[in-house]
C-alpha cells in the first residue's frame, strides 16, 4: 500500500479539525483576495476617467468598507483559530496507547511503552497504531529539535531536546500515512520520515505481539554466518538485535527490520538491493549521517543481508 501525506485527506479526528480550520482560512482569505482585487480594479477604472471629489470620497468609503472586512476576517480567523487548538486537545483517555518517539539525527526511535519492561517494543522509523484508539506520543529529541508532523492524523508539534512535549492522535480508518520531521534540524532533514500503519485492533496485536518476540534464529549456515559478522563487527556497537549479542542503543533497533517498508528513515524501500547500497556505503545516499561504512567483504555483506532479511 502506498504511503499517503495529504493534510486534505483526514484519517482522523483531530485531523479533520486541523482540515476544517485550513478550509476556512482559505475560503475567507479568497473573498478578503477577491474583495481587494475588485476594488482596486474599480479604482483603477476611475483614475482612468479622471478624479473629482465625489469619485475621492468614494475611494475613501471603499478603503474604509475594505479596512473593515480585513478586520472582521482577522476576528473570525483568529476566534476559529482558538477554537480548533482548544478542540485538539481533548481527546485525553485513560487507555490511550502510549508510544515514546524520540528524535535523532535524522531517523525516529519508537517505543511502546508498559509497565512490565519485558513487555515493552522497541523499533524505528515505523509506528502502527490500532483503528479506533486514542494515541498519546511522548515527544523527546536527543540532539538538536526536530517537528513530527503526520498530516493525514494531526497537527505538527515540536520534539525538544531536556523537554517532554506530548501530541495525541486517533485514526480512524486504515491506511498506510507517511510522516515527516517539519522542523530544519540539519544536512538530512528532508530524509527524516517516518511511515504510519493504522491498522485493525487485532493486526495491531498481532504486530505487537511479533515485535515482543525476539529475533528468530537463523537457519541455514549462510544466515548463521551473517549472525556473526553483525555481533562481531562494528554493527552490535549501534544497532540492538533482541535476543543477540548485538546491544547498541545509538542507532535504530534491528530486531524486526525485515517488516518495516523502508530504511533509512523513509530513504529507500526496504528491500535487498537497497538494503545492500545502505550498508555498502551509507554516505551515497544520506550524506552526513552518523553511520561509518562498515567495510565489509562482498562474502561478508551477503551474508549479513540473508540474516537482516529472516528478522521478521
Amino acid at each position: 500500500m502506498p504511503h499517503f501525506q495529504s493534510i486534505l485527506h483526514p484519517a482522523g479526528i483531530q485531523a479533520a479539525r486541523v482540515s476544517h480550520l485550513w478550509w476556512v482560512m482559505f475560503w475567507i482569505c479568497a473573498a478578503v483576495w477577491c474583495a481587494v482585487a475588485l476594488g482596486a480594479a474599480i479604482a483603477i477604472a476611475r483614475g482612468h476617467r479622471g478624479t473629482s471629489m465625489a469619485s475621492e470620497r468614494q475611494l475613501g468609503t471603499s478603503v474604509a468598507i475594505a479596512g473593515g472586512i480585513s478586520v472582521v476576517a482577522l476576528v473570525a480567523l483568529l476566534f476559529q483559530s482558538v477554537v480548533t487548538g482548544r478542540a485538539l486537545d481533548t481527546l485525553h483517555s485513560p487507555d490511550a496507547l502510549v508510544i515514546t518517539v524520540t528524535g535523532n539525527q535524522w531517523w525516529w526511535d519508537v517505543q511502546y511503552d508498559h509497565p512490565v519492561p519485558s513487555l515493552r517494543v522497541t523499533t524505528a522509523n515505523e509506528i502502527h497504531i490500532p483503528v479506533g484508539r486514542p494515541v498519546r506520543f511522548n515527544l523527546f529529541s536527543n540532539d538538536v529539535i526536530h517537528s513530527l508532523w503526520i498530516p493525514n492524523l494531526q497537527g505538527k508539534i515540536d520534539l525538544v531536546p531536556g523537554r517532554l512535549n506530548e501530541l495525541w492522535l486517533r485514526a480512524d480508518r486504515p491506511g498506510v500515512f507517511r510522516g515527516q520531521c517539519a522542523e530544519f534540524c540539519g544536512l538530512q532533514h528532508a530524509k527524516m520520515a517516518l511511515v504510519v500503519v493504522a491498522e485493525p485492533s487485532d493486526d495491531f496485536e498481532r504486530w505487537l505481539a511479533g515485535n515482543r518476540a525476539p529475533a528468530p534464529a537463523p537457519i541455514t549456515p549462510e544466515q548463521q554466518r551473517g549472525k556473526d559478522v553483525v555481533e562481531r563487527g562494528p554493527c552490535a556497537m549501534c544497532h540492538n538485535i533482541a535476543g543477540t549479542q548485538a546491544g547498541g542503543r545509538s542507532a535504530p533497533d534491528l530486531t524486526h527490520v525485515a517488516t518495516r517498508s523502508t530504511i533509512g528513515a523513509g530513504s529507500l524501500p526496504n528491500t535487498r538491493g537497497y538494503l545492500a547500497g545502505w550498508i555498502a556505503d551509507p554516505q551515497h545516499v544520506k550524506p552526513g549521517n552518523r553511520m561509518p561504512p562498515p567495510g565489509l567483504r562482498d562474502e561478508e555483506l551477503q551474508a549479513v543481508l540473508a540474516y537482516l532479511e529472516t528478522l521478521k
